[in-house]
């Protein structure tokens, strides 16, 4: 290591708690949060994406994602983190952590918005244009992890390090919270706004045309 790096780095161990830190916490506590709600947000909409999408004419039950199509949709985007975490791990060495954080929370913003925009003409098209985007979804998430922790680890002092990583990672658990009530509020507005019958009464109606906007819209505000 240059030995001007290693001054900054024993500057750091020894700086009082200032201001710069909690910066540091919050920016890099929000990428977790992010990331939370990204992986776990899908799993809220996969009911409604059978009911959607795979509903059966005379059928007694709503429809539903078949058990691989709705094994690829939720897990596609732990795929991607995988690959992620290795790739921009490596990268961030490379090129600078700052740099490639940078480049991981763009990356993430523009498959969020992607994944609510999946588009096709039959089912298979929609999910199969929804994993893509997903799998690179958790591909930039991947980055997010290492670089968060490793830049949050930096710039904490000896005394306050574990305490600022601790708090990092606490917003995982904030994310995922706010998936769950994005989703409430969101099913709630259109509830209100379109009702429908049970689908034991009127199964073709039970499922409004614009319930199709309820879950791009969750997907999309991962961005």
């Amino acid at each position: 290591m240059p030995k001007d790096n290693l001054q900054v780095l024993n500057a750091l161990d020894g700086a009082k708690t200032q201001w710069y830190h909690f910066t540091a916490i919050i920016i890099a506590g929000m990428g977790f949060f992010t990331d939370a709600y990204d992986l776990f947000c899908i799993s809220l909409v996969t009911k409604l994406l059978g009911r959607i999408y795979y509903h059966k004419a005379g059928s007694s039950a709503p429809g539903s994602l078949p058990s691989n199509v709705a094994a690829a949709v939720n897990g596609v985007a732990f795929c991607g983190t995988l690959t992620g975490q290795l790739f921009f791990g490596w990268l961030g060495d490379k090129l600078g952590r700052k740099r490639v954080y940078g480049i991981t929370l763009l990356l993430m913003v523009i498959c969020s918005l992607a994944s609510g925009l999946s588009f096709g003409r039959h089912p298979n098209d929609v999910m199969a244009t929804l994993c893509f985007f997903r799998f690179w979804l958790g591909f930039g998430i991947g980055g997010d992890y290492p670089l968060s922790a490793t830049i949050m680890s930096e710039y904490a002092n000896k005394k306050t390090r574990g305490a600022f990583i601790a708090a990092v990672f606490a917003m995982q658990g904030f994310g995922i919270l706010a998936g769950g009530m994005v989703a409430i509020i969101v099913s709630g507005a259109f509830k209100a706004q379109y009702p429908s019958p049970p689908y034991f009464k009127n199964p073709n109606g039970s499922t409004v045309p614009e319930a199709d906007y309820v879950w791009r819209i969750i997907l999309m505000f991962g961005a």
